[in-house]
């Protein structure tokens, strides 16, 4: 199964490159609509997209994620870690109202 990556940090993108993972690197985000477009008709069986692509692509993420199986999309934190950065304590607790 052929994995891909988009990534809008230099530094994820050549870390994942060393890795031997196939990839872009936006330099502009306003890209990442069209690179996820491209990436999906890919035959790939698994997508990351750092959170920063993510959240430029949310609603064409989700969308996506609803009608297809594959590839499996999944969002990765740039070098800097996560920006929201919830535990899953504070996921439990919101779930559960506390």
């Amino acid at each position: 199964m052929k994995s891909y990556f988009i990534s809008d940090n230099r530094d994820t993108y050549v870390g994942l490159r060393l890795a031997g993972m196939a990839g872009e690197y936006l330099q502009n985000l306003e890209e990442a609509a069209s690179a996820f477009k491209q990436a999906v008709e890919q035959p790939y069986g698994m997508l990351f997209i750092t959170e920063k692509v993510y959240n430029k692509t949310k609603n064409q993420v989700i969308a996506y994620k609803e009608r297809h199986a594959l590839p499996l999309v999944t969002v990765i934190p740039d070098r800097h870690g996560y920006e929201e950065k919830e535990s899953i304590t504070d996921y439990i607790k919101d779930s559960i109202g506390l």
